[in-house]
């Protein structure tokens, strides 16, 4: 049995100390958040009952990225990403532990209002880090690094997701948002010893020095070049149905399994470990780049299969496995999107790119939820034709993506798009 010494993952955590500091960040702010998150939805469904309300936290969540990313953006191409990391780090810290403030249903408005702050903070943070990763790595360790902080933001998911239904039905709402608060602020000593290299050119630099040039130049950049917007339109397209299925999964567990915050932990922990598993296959099963923009679309597909299961069934344990299978799908897009554009952008372009990115897959989740959470509050349709016509969706939604956005993958790797482009 090969040593764990000689595994490329060990080697790159052991010897890569800034990517290290950076990976432990991650996990740290990452752990508060879904120990977090469900204690938001459960201090939503104390104070109210209403689908509305429920889904108007995430779609409050997602608009708030996505209204500040192209500024955002810029920002992180712009300034140093160490320091907006830290900066980003404190303030979402305090908006989370502003959540203690809320008291009675008369207060539930500071939970919309700081998750708008929390999220502003958060667009900024994501795409500086992501920019980051190139920077902090070798080309032969990049995939790696994507596929190692993948599987970890996916095991803490699950971990902290059925933790976190499980702490908050246990000790209240209160201590969750402490220890979400406090690990932010913790997060924020890994970014600090941590050395991200300013790499960009006097060029680039210039351009930058003028926001609204900058920040037009960079969307006309990434809007020109096929190799880099094609699979920047994976995530937000794949969450234009997926988005509304996720949230489902919060009324699976009260309305069908009621099971409350331990079935939301449960089906959510399940999501999470599908989306660690999945990557690890992609890179082992399908290691040729090229044809990634392809899985994209079968990875879509196979997802609203399994999801059309998950509506069909009031048991628990297949709801679990096939959640696990969808997410496996999904988790292998999120991966392939994020490495391809990694790979093809350049430093200068990268923090529009991944803002431009983060827009797309802020807004489709929104629109999705904000419909769902519509239709079911006003009792047009029940949740399993929601789920069901989501699913179907989705699988249509892959079909789609097979017939044009591989199709156009394919004649531009033949016709020598890429390596022009490298050029």
């Amino acid at each position: 049995m090969r040593s764990i010494t000689q595994n490329p993952y060990y080697r790159l955590v052991r010897d890569n100390a800034n990517f290290r500091r950076v990976w432990f960040s991650q996990m740290v702010s990452n752990l508060g958040d879904w120990f977090g998150v469900l204690a938001v939805y459960a201090l939503i469904i104390e104070f109210s009952a209403s689908e509305l309300l429920l889904g108007l936290i995430i779609v409050i969540k997602m608009m708030s990225f996505a209204v500040f990313s192209p500024v955002a953006g810029f920002i992180a191409d712009r300034f140093d990403r160490r320091t907006l990391m830290i900066l980003c780090d404190f303030g979402r810290g305090f908006a989370v532990l502003s959540f203690l403030l809320v008291r009675s249903p008369e207060m539930l408005w500071l939970i919309y209002v700081m998750t708008a702050v929390q999220m502003m903070f958060a667009s900024v943070f994501e795409p500086a880090k992501q920019s980051s990763i190139p920077n902090i790595t070798s080309p032969d360790e990049l995939v790696r690094a994507n596929v190692l902080s993948n599987l970890s933001w996916s095991i803490i998911f699950t971990s902290g997701m059925g933790l976190g239904g499980l702490a908050t039905a246990a000790f209240g709402t209160d201590a969750v948002f402490v220890m979400n608060g406090l690990g932010y602020i913790l997060s924020t000593i890994f970014i600090f010893r941590a050395t991200i290299p300013h790499v960009r050119d006097a060029q680039t630099m210039e351009t930058l020095r003028r926001p609204i040039k900058g920040i037009i130049d960079g969307y006309s950049y990434l809007l020109k070049t096929g190799m880099i917007y094609r699979p920047a339109l994976a995530k937000g397209t794949m969450t234009l149905f997926l988005g509304a299925l996720v949230y489902m999964l919060i009324l699976i567990s009260d309305q069908i399994l009621l099971m409350g915050s331990v079935g939301m932990g449960l089906l959510y922990a399940a999501r999470g470990a599908g989306t660690a598993v999945g990557p690890v296959l992609l890179r082992k099963l399908f290691p040729d780049e090229r044809k990634w923009v392809t899985y994209i679309g079968f990875s879509m597909l196979s997802a609203g299969a399994c999801y059309l299961v998950v509506g069909s069934t009031s048991t628990l344990t297949v709801m679990m496995i096939f959640v696990f299978l969808a997410h496996c799908g999904s988790g292998s897009i999120w991966v392939s999107s994020t490495v391809l554009i990694q790979k093809r952008t350049p430093d200068g372009y990268r923090g529009l790119v991944f803002s431009a990115e983060f827009l797309m897959f802020t807004v489709s989740q929104s629109v999705s939820t904000l419909a769902v959470s519509l239709l079911l509050e006003y009792n047009i349709i029940t949740l399993n034709t929601a789920i069901t016509g989501a699913a179907a969706g989705l699988i249509l939604t892959g079909v789609i993506w097979l017939l044009t956005i591989a199709v156009k993958e394919r004649h531009s790797l033949s016709s020598g798009e890429a390596l022009a482009h490298r050029t």
